[in-house]
Order: C-alpha cells, then sequence, then structure tokens
C-alpha cells in the first residue's frame, strides 16, 4: 500500500530523455502500487525560459541551477539524464547532500569518474541506480528468470547486436552525441552499453576479455539549425569534427566460458531501434528483438526431432513481470513502460527492497571497464582482459 512518507523528485535535464524520465514518475503511481508517495517537485534545464515547456509536462515548478536544486532539503531523490560528462559532478553533489540518486547510463564518461561515484554511493545510505532501462522489458525479464532457472543449461554462445540507422545519412547534422568530452564514446556507450548489460545481467555472468574494432565513417557533420530552441535539420556551415565511433564491433570471453559476439552501430540502413539478442545454452536457446518487444522466442533442444523449433512467448500475461499492472493480455506495452518500470523497482529499493536498485553504481562502474576495454582494444589490436572493481571482487570473495 502507499505510505504518506513522501519521495520528492527532482529531475536534471530538460531534453529527450528527461521527458521519458518526467512521464515514468508522473505514470508509475497511477499504475502500480508503490511504497512511498510519489511528488514530482522540480525540473532543471539549461534555458532559463524554460518554466512554460516545465508547466506542460507537468512540473510545479522549474529551475536552471541544478546546484541550488541538488542542495534543498525538501528534495529526496535527483534523476540525472544530462549528458555523461556532468554525471559524476551532479551524482556527487546530490549522494553527498543525502539524496537518491538515479542516473542516466552509462554511469560516467570514463572509469575513474565511475569509481569515483561507485565509491561514493557504497558509503551513502540512500539508492543509488544507473537506468539501464531495457533490463524492466517484460519480455526480457521473463527470459531472466527462465535462465537463471535453467531452462536453456549451461551458456555457451551470446550473440548481441543494437542497430540504429539515425546517422546513416551523412549530412545528417552534428549532435552532442558524436563529441567525446560530451559522450564519452558513440554507438559503444550509447547504446552497446545496453547489449553489455543486457548479457551479463541475463546470464549472470561478467566478460572476461575482449577484442574489438571501432569504426567512423562520417568524419565530420553539419551544425546543428535552431529555431526556438528546438534541433532541426543542417545548418550552412562549417562542418564539425565527429570524435566518437560510429560503430563497434567485438568478440568476448565470458567468465563462465561462454563466447560471445558483440556489434553496435548507429549506420544500419532499415534498423530503427534493433536491440537484439540471442543465447544458446547446452539444453536450448533464447532470443530477443527489442523491435518485437513483447515477444520471447524459446527453443527447447528436448523437443522430439519433428516438432523442434523456437516458439514464441507473448510476454503480455498478468503473470509475465511488470505486466499485470497494464492491459489485458494481447495488448502490448511500449518504449516509455520500460522507465515506469525503472521507477517502480526504484521507488521500492528506497524502502529496501532486495534487489530493486540494479543496477547499483558499483555494477555500472564495473561496466565502464568492459566499455574502457573494448575502446582499448581497438586502439591497440590487442586483446584486453576487464578487471572487476576492488571492492565488488572482497564483496563477492
Amino acid at each position: 500500500m502507499t505510505s504518506n512518507e513522501r519521495l520528492r523528485v527532482a529531475v536534471i535535464g530538460g531534453g529527450f530523455m528527461g521527458r521519458m524520465h518526467t512521464q515514468a514518475w508522473r505514470t508509475a503511481p497511477r499504475f502500480f502500487r508503490l511504497p512511498r508517495r510519489v511528488e514530482p517537485a522540480v525540473l532543471v534545464g539549461r534555458r532559463r525560459d524554460g518554466a512554460a515547456d516545465a508547466s506542460a509536462l507537468g512540473w510545479p515548478e522549474y529551475s536552471d541551477d541544478w546546484r541550488e536544486v541538488v542542495e534543498r532539503e525538501d528534495i529526496d531523490v535527483v534523476d540525472v539524464c544530462t549528458p555523461g560528462d556532468t554525471h559524476a559532478e551532479i551524482a556527487l553533489a546530490a549522494l553527498a547532500a543525502g539524496k537518491h540518486v538515479l542516473c542516466e547510463k552509462p554511469l560516467a564518461n570514463s572509469v575513474e569518474d565511475a569509481d569515483r561515484m561507485a565509491d561514493a554511493a557504497a558509503a551513502a545510505t540512500g539508492v543509488a541506480m544507473c537506468g539501464f532501462s531495457y533490463r524492466r522489458t517484460p519480455a526480457l525479464a521473463l527470459a531472466r528468470s527462465m535462465i537463471t532457472d535453467g531452462w536453456i543449461g549451461a551458456i555457451r554462445h551470446v550473440r548481441a547486436q543494437y542497430l540504429q540507422d539515425w546517422l546513416s545519412d551523412p549530412d545528417a547534422p552534428h549532435t552532442w552525441r558524436l563529441d567525446r568530452d560530451r559522450a564519452g564514446s558513440g554507438a559503444l556507450g550509447d547504446i552497446g552499453a545496453h547489449s553489455i548489460d543486457t548479457a551479463q545481467w541475463l546470464t549472470g555472468d561478467r566478460i572476461a576479455e575482449v577484442s574489438a574494432t571501432v569504426r567512423t565513417f562520417v568524419p565530420d557533420r553539419p551544425p546543428m539549425a535552431r529555431a526556438n530552441g528546438l534541433g532541426g535539420t543542417g545548418a550552412r556551415g562549417a562542418r564539425l569534427p565527429v570524435t566518437v565511433d560510429d560503430a563497434v564491433a567485438f568478440t568476448a570471453r565470458f567468465e563462465g566460458g561462454a563466447l560471445g559476439v558483440f556489434e553496435a552501430t548507429r549506420m544500419a540502413t532499415g534498423r530503427r531501434n534493433a536491440n537484439r539478442i540471442e543465447i544458446n545454452g547446452s539444453a536450448g536457446s533464447i532470443a530477443f528483438d527489442f523491435e518485437r518487444m513483447n515477444e520471447l522466442e524459446y527453443y527447447d533442444a528436448a523437443d522430439a526431432a519433428g516438432r523442434q523449433g523456437f516458439r514464441r512467448i507473448q510476454a503480455t500475461e498478468s503473470e509475465h513481470p511488470y505486466a499485470g499492472a497494464w492491459w489485458p493480455a494481447g495488448h502490448g506495452l511500449g518504449y516509455e513502460h520500460l522507465f515506469v518500470h525503472q521507477v517502480v523497482d526504484f521507488v521500492w529499493a528506497t524502502v529496501g527492497a532486495t534487489d530493486a536498485g540494479a543496477p547499483t553504481f558499483g555494477e555500472a562502474a564495473d561496466l565502464q571497464r568492459v566499455l574502457a576495454a573494448v575502446e582499448q582494444s581497438a586502439a591497440n589490436d590487442a586483446v584486453m582482459r576487464t578487471v572487476r572493481r576492488r571492492t565488488e571482487q572482497r564483496r563477492d570473495a
């Protein structure tokens, strides 16, 4: 049941992801029973004239000063939805102020910043979660429970792709996601990080070694045209350099011995958001594609030869993870629902619910090590080992 104890929320960042998180905070209490009363309190953006937009999104207050908001006693949660170069500064300030923190992925732009954030989170009393929202897809959550329960046996292969095409036009305008100083990396950190997290989460195993290659197919792009503060098509003027990867591919060895093959690109013409993963085990296989996000494919190797083949599970039944709070069976969910589920888990984590606050900042810092190893492997043309955080090693010992 919902208690009278309030959870007052500040979202930092008014762009695409800030709007998505706004919708999630407002929707979660309407469909799920939460242990605390959620109150969206203030939206923080860079524009001084952003109050009207904030009001249209349902925020009672707007600010352009995140530092002042983080220090306010009437704020309990700081939700960081800004570019990666600002994550560490904002999250560290929020943790120091005693707030619960939800931070978009990847956790930071460097292992050093990720470690500082993880150390601060470990010493804090509140919840610190990194926003890998795809974990909250009902079909993927079902896949994890099936794998954990042994439905596919010992894992041998992990095959993951994240394919988009929004940069396939060489004259698509330059954005902050193409600037290494702001984004950290390109397709690798933007979408490849999701594949890495999904693979490690589903299998319960960690990537131990990687061998990678990266490509930047378009070295420069036109600047973003702006009208009334909104992004448009490329404007005239000098083209801006692209300082991140357009695509990455790497093989991986998991600690448990499984072989992984990963690909992430924003140049796959015709693929809008093909976030795919297939896991093959000794007793069967599971496959998923986010472009059919309500479906999970399952293959049982024990079936008689004449009846073998992948079967489709439509993950919309009330018994499937998260699905029971929504629509009748067969009435599918969408991208926005993942963020609602993330909020639900985060709120439960603030009252001590086991595993609801995953992935923790410590887990996300370990993933940052995988991203760094992929980049180092590509730069050095060598196989690179990944290393866990020492605090995580001690905890697992």
